[in-house]
């Protein structure tokens, strides 16, 4: 765990802080989720890191410094950078085909799928299979051979659709064609072991179960694609699935977003080049996502100037991050130096999720001295 520093070195404001510890606070009070975790660096130095309420209403346990929370898409950045390492070591390029690696992919006209494409959400294939249901996730064979299987819904590169799932699953299978090594064990050792990444995984130990806040659905109709209950579960938590069951504490999250804000490089520790770091930001894609019906911008794994990140005050296109559903944010911003991982065990709905993460985010910016 990274050491506190005094907010007043890196020109953060201790009363500022003191009002985002009580914006976070006060949204538990409220009930806009039973738990949550908070972490902010600034220019790579963490200058808070707090967390609060309960882990489990039917329990009762309470959040602790241990809590891990399900990251739905927030893990997507954590997914990417992966294939950003893959890159640097000349593995691959961003316009390769995924066929190059993964003959088989290339069924129903996914030939012409690049890499680039699959992280801007250009892929053309964004449903997750209907005839895969979470009690196949375990069975690499059955995931492999439905991404083989996937019709495209859109010429690929031709429309931006939001990948929920499918995404992580053919990073973590291009990621084992290329390098080798499972998903898991190459997040492990060449990304969250170097960062001092402890409490973050993709596919969790089954022993570290009971560390797991649960996720507690706040609105009836917010989970229209069954994912509270389905990312809930402990069998889930421990699959390959690098799009959505991501398992972290706030901490590491935010530590994640510090490396990327220092461009590649924390406490001594460099995983990417910066010159990587700055291609992985750049905008791929604009415009309307015919998956979420939203207006988006998409860089290679990351989502650009979310309005759940707050209001940039430099320029909107350097503050980069992304969303999980219906519970969480993670983010950086170059002009800055933030980098902010904000975890709650409430599932929201869009409206009532973006408020609650856009209202901390902006706290954190105002702290800003």
């Amino acid at each position: 765990m990274a050491t506190l520093t005094a907010p007043e070195t890196v020109s953060m404001s201790p009363s500022g802080l003191e009002k985002v510890s009580q914006v976070f606070e006060r949204q538990i009070g409220e009930g806009l989720h039973p738990g949550a975790g908070l972490a902010v660096y600034r220019y790579g130095q963490l200058v808070l890191d707090i967390y609060g309420g309960v882990a489990d209403n039917n329990t009762g346990r309470r959040v602790d410094a241990g809590t891990m929370f399900v990251l739905f898409s927030s893990t997507k950045p954590l997914a990417a950078s992966c294939l950003y390492m893959l890159k640097e070591r000349g593995r691959l390029e961003w316009d390769d085909p995924i066929v190059k690696f993964w003959p088989e992919f290339g069924q129903h006209g996914k030939d012409k799928v690049t890499i680039r494409h699959l992280l801007s959400h250009q892929g053309g294939f964004p449903d997750t299979p209907t005839d895969l249901p979470w009690t196949d996730w375990h069975d690499w064979g059955k995931v492999c051979a439905a991404m083989e299987n996937a019709i495209p819904k859109f010429t690929p590169g031709s429309t931006l659709s939001y990948h929920p799932i499918n995404y992580g699953w053919v990073i973590a299978e291009l990621v084992r064609r290329i390098d080798g090594r499972t998903f898991d064990r190459f997040l492990a050792e060449d990304l969250t072991s170097p960062l001092q990444m402890n409490d973050a995984y993709v596919g969790l130990p089954e022993n570290l179960e009971e560390r797991v806040s649960r996720i507690h659905l706040m609105e009836s109709d917010a989970d229209t694609n069954g994912y509270a209950v389905t990312f809930d579960r402990p069998a889930v938590h421990r699959v390959i699935c690098p799009g959505a069951n991501g398992i972290a504490t706030a901490g590491d999250l935010a530590r994640f977003y510090a490396m990327m804000e220092r461009q590649g490089s924390l406490d001594g520790s460099r995983v990417l080049r910066s010159e990587t770091v700055i291609e992985g930001i750049t905008i791929q894609a604009e415009g309307i996502d015919q998956s979420l019906g939203l207006f988006a911008q998409r860089a290679l794994g990351l989502a650009l100037n979310d309005e759940r990140m707050g209001r940039p005050g430099g320029h909107p296109l350097n503050t980069f991050g992304h969303g999980g559903a219906g519970t969480s944010i993670g983010w950086a911003d170059l002009d800055t130096g933030l980098a902010v991982g904000y975890i709650t065990n409430g599932f929201r709905g869009t409206e009532k999720n973006n408020a609650r993460l856009a209202e901390v985010s902006q706290a954190v910016r105002d702290a800003c001295a």
